[in-house]
């Protein structure tokens, strides 16, 4: 049987800008890299604007200046998009308000949660913590009471709290329309 003769995709495969980013980074300048790489600052230049195609012996070079595998750079981009009202809804008990997840469900460096609150919305009458290292709360609109043990702070539209998630605390909202909230989790606490 004979093999089929592939057309190319005729695809550039531009790694400059990969390459930049790695670069500054490791905050090394182009000039710390031409030093220990051999290479002239405007080559290096131009790679990383894609302007020239290196050869696989200079990107081995770049590639051991910045410490990085090779193939790293030609890895395929990761974007996980989750539309509008398509996210998982969650029941976090909250009194008033609809939570849904709009990270993506196997998320696990991160987990946001949009939280539309009706004008009775709370957490509850108890203080609660959760076993994340970092919570953030952004309020989208209305207000928001953050309530910490002797603490207590109104937010509005576009203010933003960042605790820690064992820190006890508890919300209410402040305002008579509701509110609509933004929370973040680091780490993700669950994976749907």
């Amino acid at each position: 049987m004979r093999s089929l003769p592939l057309e190319p995709e005729n695809r550039r495969i531009e790694i400059g800008a990969r390459l930049r980013a790695i670069r500054k980074a490791r905050y090394l300048t182009i000039d710390d890299v031409a030093k220990v790489s051999g290479l002239t600052k405007g080559f290096i230049s131009r790679i990383e604007r894609d302007q020239v195609s290196p050869s696989l012996n200079t990107l081995v070079e770049l590639c051991d200046v910045l410490s990085i595998q090779i193939g790293s750079l030609f890895e395929p981009l990761e974007v996980q998009v989750v539309r509008a009202g398509e996210g998982p809804h969650l029941e976090l008990g909250g009194i008033d308000a609809e939570e849904r997840l709009i990270s993506p469900r196997h998320e696990s460096r991160v987990q946001v949660i949009r939280s539309t609150i009706g004008p009775e919305g709370r957490s509850g009458d108890e203080l609660y913590s959760l076993s994340a290292d970092v919570e953030l709360m952004h309020v989208l609109s209305g207000e928001v009471d953050a309530i910490f043990s002797g603490d207590s702070w109104r937010l509005g539209p576009g203010d933003t709290a960042t605790f820690k998630g064992t820190e006890p605390h508890s919300w209410s909202v402040a305002s008579p329309g509701g509110a609509e909230v933004i929370w973040v989790l680091v780490p993700a606490l669950w994976k749907l």
